[in-house]
């Protein structure tokens, strides 16, 4: 009887190179078929030979809606403004002359400089990413495209701190977000304007909230109702009936009120609301800045990437200040006392 003997045929595929060309510096590179994404060993720049296409045809769209919110927002900066020298200043302006002059000084200095930032913010363009030589072998120098990719919209090289914006069609440097109510993207060019308008734009919203419940408070018609005169004068009452009788004695005498009053309560409930939105995206925005990032760069970071510094040298450095704010304080270091024998 003959051995059979049993062969396995173990089968191995054979990757086959192929030639491809860097974007960057031009040069040939052998890579296998396989891969993808592939890293430039001269220059550094980082090819993606699918990437992903996405629709542009609604940007038209787009840009016509940030117009939208740019015109309503100034519409409604402009009522703010106006409305609350119309309903506060003539009371104010009765009591103390000195008080009106002073509250009218605040107001148009606060006004000033909320426009003025939003409108720096909202024409400023956002950054545009530097322009750096690419595309031959003796202009890129070594390094020169070092983690840079190919944005395939505009064309150019985009460096890692880029983002393109599809909103906006083109790549903004150190881009936070693209808002819709400036029609523009918050990048390096911007951002600070923006900042600054954040701020201006809390402190009126507190300005606003707190002149018109001063005034408010004297146009207001006294409150006549007789459920809350046999709750102060009556036995105990759950306190669900006692804030319904309130509410219901001020909803009652909100009939009788003036078209000042009217104004004013709506600028109390308007500046309240619109101060908590923009209280927290100012914090998000200072907390992203103190941690030296933005807000994409949080969003694509990894828990495995390691912290970068953080501190208030950040939002020094973000306003133009390149010093550190303890060098000017006074210095109350110990020093030893040198005693001569």
């Amino acid at each position: 009887m003959d051995d059979t003997v049993k062969e396995e045929h173990h089968v191995t595929s054979i990757s086959e190179d192929h030639e491809t060309t860097c974007w960057g510096c031009g040069l040939r590179l052998l890579l296998p078929s396989y891969t993808p994404i592939f890293k430039c060993g001269w220059c550094g720049a980082i090819t993606n030979q699918n990437p992903l296409k996405h629709n542009n045809k609604y940007l038209r769209w787009r840009h016509i809606r940030d117009r939208c919110f740019i015109a309503i927002l100034l519409i409604f900066m402009l009522f703010v403004i106006c409305g609350g020298v119309w309903a506060v200043y003539p009371v104010i302006l009765s009591e103390s002359y000195f008080r009106g002059i002073l509250h009218c000084t605040i107001t148009m200095l606060l006004s000033i400089s909320t426009i003025s930032s939003f409108s720096l913010a909202a024409s400023r363009p956002p950054g545009p990413p530097p322009n750096v030589p690419w595309g031959s072998y003796p202009v890129v120098e070594k390094g020169g495209l070092e983690n840079y990719s190919f944005c395939s919209y505009c064309s150019k090289p985009k460096s890692p701190r880029a983002h393109h914006c599809r909103s906006c069609g083109t790549c903004v440097l150190d881009m936070d977000h693209h808002c819709p109510f400036i029609g523009n993207c918050v990048g390096a060019a911007n951002h600070q304007p923006f900042i600054c308008f954040l701020f201006a734009a809390v402190l009126s919203t507190m300005y606003i909230s707190i002149m018109s419940i001063s005034v408010g408070c004297q146009l207001w018609p006294p409150l006549d109702h007789e459920p809350i005169r046999r709750i102060t004068t009556g036995s105990s009452h759950s306190p669900f009936i006692i804030m319904r009788e309130i509410m219901f004695a001020f909803l009652s005498s909100a009939v009788l009120l003036s078209a000042r009053g009217l104004v004013l309560a709506y600028l109390f409930v308007a500046s309240i609301s619109v101060g908590i939105g923009l209280t927290i995206l100012l914090w998000q925005q200072l907390s992203y800045i103190y941690q030296g990032k933005t807000y994409l760069s949080h969003l694509s970071s990894r828990a495995d990437e390691p912290v970068g510094e953080r501190g208030c040298q950040n939002i020094f450095r973000f306003f133009g200040y390149q010093y550190s704010f303890s060098r000017y304080l006074p210095r109350f270091s110990r020093t030893k006392k040198i005693h001569k024998k």
